[in-house]
């Protein structure tokens, strides 16, 4: 029943925009969690990646926990041990270390451009890794008209000598997150979708965790903060679980092109709850524009797993 579900092209896609858009959600509550956590936006990179690797710890728990309430057996075996601390360092903990290195020293607009050529590097990367997964026009053409949304909604960007270093940063944690599909995509063929997301999550969350004590990061607890951080942690357990499900079911270019949307949704949230002002033209703009990226790459010559 749920390979079905997750088999079935229209629930799978509809199943990646509420990834993005719980991923979305990170933008403003990741702002919301540094003022209850008493982080300054320019402050310590070591408190910033303790938050980032409680916040995945705790997400890796709880994918840990709903997978035993399924399941008896919760340990790995030695065989996927490689294939989780690979995916783990990858996805997880590299990517999430490069991006709150990178953060303090460029602009909110040049990180999500940036970003936002994740789907691009990994529509590029993996017709080399699988046959059925081709390269073609409509994919190449779907890439340049989405990320064009990306630009217009963040207003194009620009990379200078004095953002350069956290530019080269944010794009180390675009190639890592490309990595990360093309692995986790390979891992979840082989491997269970929720247990290899449950110690992933909390491999990489832990190496966070180390590496932002080993940088002197502390953080103050409050109430407010903790129920953020739980929130976080929700919606890196659900959004990761299914992300990794429909990896397993279908085309890593066909799912990773709606990480487009991540952005936006990001946008449209900060005008939501942190009263920011988003709601402009060009965000409606955007959207039409990443839509029909999406569409574009969609509707390209499917493979074997569509």
């Amino acid at each position: 029943m749920k390979q079905a579900l997750f088999k079935n092209p229209i629930l799978a896609r509809v199943t990646a925009v509420v990834c993005t858009l719980l991923w979305g959600t990170a933008f403003p509550f990741i702002k919301l969690g540094y003022q209850a956590f008493n982080i300054s936006d320019s402050g310590s990179v070591g408190a910033k990646l303790l938050f980032a690797g409680l916040r995945f710890s705790l997400a890796g728990l709880m994918v840990l926990l709903f997978w035993a309430l399924q399941k008896k057996k919760t340990l790995p075996i030695k065989s996927e041990l490689s294939m989780i601390a690979l995916l783990g360092l990858v996805q997880t903990f590299s990517q999430y270390l490069f991006t709150y290195i990178g953060i303090g020293f460029t602009s909110g607009a040049n990180t999500s451009v940036i970003t936002a050529c994740a789907s691009f590097l990994t529509v590029l990367a993996v017709p080399f890794f699988f046959k059925s997964d081709r390269l073609s026009w409509l994919k190449i053409a779907g890439c340049i008209v989405g990320f064009a949304g990306v630009l217009t909604v963040n207003q194009g960007g620009g990379v200078t000598g004095e953002t350069l270093f956290g530019d080269s940063m944010i794009f180390m944690s675009t190639v890592c997150a490309a990595a990360g599909n093309v692995i986790a995509k390979k891992a979840a063929l082989k491997l269970n979708a929720v247990k290899l997301t449950a110690y992933q999550l909390l491999t990489g969350g832990l190496l966070l965790i180390i590496v932002g004590l080993c940088c002197g990061g502390t953080i103050g607890f409050s109430l407010n903060g903790v129920l953020i951080l739980l929130w976080l942690a929700l919606v890196s357990a659900v959004a990761f679980a299914l992300w990794t499900t429909l990896l397993q079911y279908h085309l890593a270019s066909k799912i990773s092109i709606f990480n487009l949307l991540v952005p936006v949704f990001g946008t449209l949230l900060s005008g939501v709850l942190l009263g920011e002002d988003v709601f402009r033209i060009e965000t409606l703009i955007s959207l039409v524009l990443i839509a029909l990226g999406i569409i574009l790459v969609n509707i390209s010559r499917s493979g074997k797993h569509d």
